[in-house]
């Protein structure tokens, strides 16, 4: 199931045909609190997420949609400041989108969050104890000292990679390609942006950053 919140109709009917052609089942909000209410009532597997929104924006539905659970959420925004982006992608979005957008794209887009949640190792792993860190692949639970810390989809997978070697230096097109699944250089922004997100549930002092060379989970 795709929640699509949006409030212009043409974009969220037009976003809803095209996903429902795909095979997804898909409901439909049109301002901010109809679409908390509905991530409620019938968890979704993924929501689309339009920024600016009547009732309730963007940054605060993707808040209330990312307290109680996990969920991957794709952000479309008619702006394409990088403040808009970081503060988006700081609030739990997963990925974003700029207006106007190809259909194809959205639908690969979707489809690349979707595996990314649905990514399970193929035998079981143990837990990554690292320092205060502990993170474990099974239940997707992240502890820090003991406190459980919530991190979207996309920040596990960033983890998860970056702590299966911790001190190894991983450049921004590795973990774009390891975590994103994107082999073609573009979106480094999108890594800073799940860097800083990680920094500032985890720790400023948990992810090195290597000047000109890429991200490090610090030794």
């Amino acid at each position: 199931m795709i929640c699509v919140i949006e409030d212009e109709e043409v974009i969220a009917a037009a976003v809803a045909a095209r996903l429902r052609a795909e095979g997804f089942e898909v409901e439909i909000a049109a301002d901010g609190p109809a679409g908390v209410e509905l991530c409620e009532r019938v968890r979704p597997d993924l929501v689309v997420l339009d920024l600016m929104l009547p009732g309730l924006d963007g940054l605060e539905v993707c808040r209330r949609v990312q307290r109680e659970r996990q969920v991957p959420v794709l952000m479309l925004t008619a702006r394409d400041g990088e403040a808009d982006v970081l503060v988006g992608l700081g609030v739990g979005a997963d990925d974003y989108m700029t207006k106007p957008f190809s259909p194809r794209e959205l639908v690969a887009r979707v489809r690349a969050l979707l595996r990314r949640v649905e990514r399970r190792p193929d035998h079981p792993q143990d837990g990554i104890r690292h320092g205060a860190l502990h993170l474990d692949p099974a239940t997707r639970r992240v502890t820090v000292g003991g406190d459980e810390k919530h991190l979207t989809p996309t920040e596990f997978e960033l983890l998860r990679v970056l702590a299966g070697r911790p001190g190894a230096v991983f450049t921004r097109e590795q973990l774009l390609a390891e975590v994103w699944g994107w082999r073609d250089g573009s979106g480094q922004r999108t890594v800073d942006s799940h860097i800083r997100g990680l920094r500032s549930k985890l720790g400023s002092g948990v992810v090195r950053t290597v000047h000109g060379v890429g991200y490090a989970l610090e030794p």
